[in-house]
């Protein structure tokens, strides 16, 4: 596997990057993952480091041009261990992880597959790291169209990213297949935690007793919709409702924190930092009701399979990728809305006890019944062993 990010932090791409990896170890395969040199490195799986950076050995990637460096680094890395071991096939995450793979797997004459959680062109302009009215856009575009076409076989986060490769970048539908993002349910339990240790964890966290909890755990970004979610904190003062947010996640802390100041909502919200994956399940059963604002129209949202195992009522936008997830279960207002339709789908909630409970319960079945990541390795290898029929 190649993954071209700073594995394994705490969020998205990076949960399904290891649990795939995990439930094919699971299976009797073995993994051998190459990534950058930051990140956690996990007792279980054999990761492979490239050399950091000689100008700047602590920058952490996201979009920005020391990520071509930091690709380079990551080919070189690839390069001197396909050289020295055999492989049967190249799983490569992303498109950076896409076109490294696709020259380590000609090297070694095996299969590629390719890993993509959205559109490379769209997730950098949902960074704000390209302008899509601007020159560049059409030859990252180009880029993204050629990458797409280098693959043997590609699995999609979500059946909207299908649609799109062969839509709007002419991959036939042999060889397009979606391999939705799932969630280990035996680790996200919604009995991880005592209703007294639910009180006590609240109350070391400063959420004042009796008050009405929406949690989020995930990346703090505007294109995440963290600015809306403290919009909706607001909204939500104003109006006398006795709610608080548990806002779990990095980076940025600091600035939504003083946006919550300057909207004065600081005593309504609760900044807790990085969560680490290991103890996400324990900070979501704090929840009454969870929330997902991201305003992405290309990318998963994976954290709202972690909502539906811990049998967490949603409120979301309403996307055909949050509806690939929740189906008639998500609690969804319209995008157009912004703020004020969180803030009114809340509310929805918040009213209505019977009906959390009851959506809880059939959020959590309905994850079970079609995002266990044991149903998705078994998928995963169907595709493994035809692509290498194939070849």
């Amino acid at each position: 596997m190649i993954a071209p990010t700073s594995f394994f932090l705490d969020y998205g791409c990076h949960v399904r990057i290891l649990e795939e990896a995990r439930v094919l170890q699971k299976m009797g395969h073995r993994v051998t993952l190459l990534t950058y040199y930051l990140g956690r490195d996990l007792p279980d799986l054999e990761i492979i480091r490239t050399r950091p950076t000689p100008w700047r050995a602590d920058y952490e990637v996201g979009s920005s041009l020391h990520k071509f460096a930091f690709d380079v680094f990551l080919g070189w890395e690839g390069l001197k261990t396909i050289l020295r071991r055999r492989f049967d096939l190249v799983h490569g995450h992303l498109h950076e992880g896409a076109l490294i793979g696709y020259f380590l797997s000609r090297l070694q004459r095996i299969p590629l597959l390719a890993d993509f959680q959205g559109s490379l062109t769209g997730e950098m302009v949902d960074h704000n790291f390209l302008d899509p009215g601007g020159r560049w856009y059409r030859w990252i575009r180009l880029l993204e169209l050629r990458i797409s076409q280098m693959p043997d076989v590609i699995v999609t986060s979500t059946q909207r990213a299908a649609y799109m490769l062969e839509r709007e970048f002419n991959c036939s539908d042999w060889r397009v297949y979606p391999l939705p993002d799932c969630v280990n349910l035996d680790f996200f339990r919604p009995d991880v935690l005592t209703p007294k240790e639910v009180a006590i964890r609240r109350r070391a966290l400063g959420v004042p007793e009796g008050r009405f909890v929406i949690a989020y755990l995930g990346l703090l970004a505007d294109y995440q919709g963290t600015p809306l979610l403290v919009q909706a904190a607001r909204l939500l003062k104003q109006c006398g409702v006795d709610a608080h947010f548990l806002v779990m996640g990095f980076p940025g802390v600091a600035h939504y924190a003083q946006m919550a100041r300057d909207l004065d909502v600081a005593d309504r919200i609760t900044f807790t930092g990085k969560v680490p994956y290991e103890q996400a399940p324990e900070h979501l059963a704090l929840g009454d009701v969870a929330i997902a604002p991201k305003i992405s129209a290309t990318e998963g949202a994976g954290k709202i399979l972690n909502y539906m195992a811990m049998g967490l009522p949603t409120v979301t936008f309403d996307t055909p990728v949050n509806r690939e997830y929740l189906g008639s279960l998500g609690v969804y207002a319209r995008r157009r809305d912004g703020a004020v339709g969180l803030a009114d789908a809340i509310l929805s909630l918040l009213h209505a006890p019977e009906w959390r409970e009851e959506l809880g319960k059939k959020l959590r079945a309905r994850a079970d019944r079609h995002f266990s990541w044991e149903r998705s390795g078994r998928q995963l290898l169907n595709i493994y062993q035809k692509v290498l029929h194939k070849t």
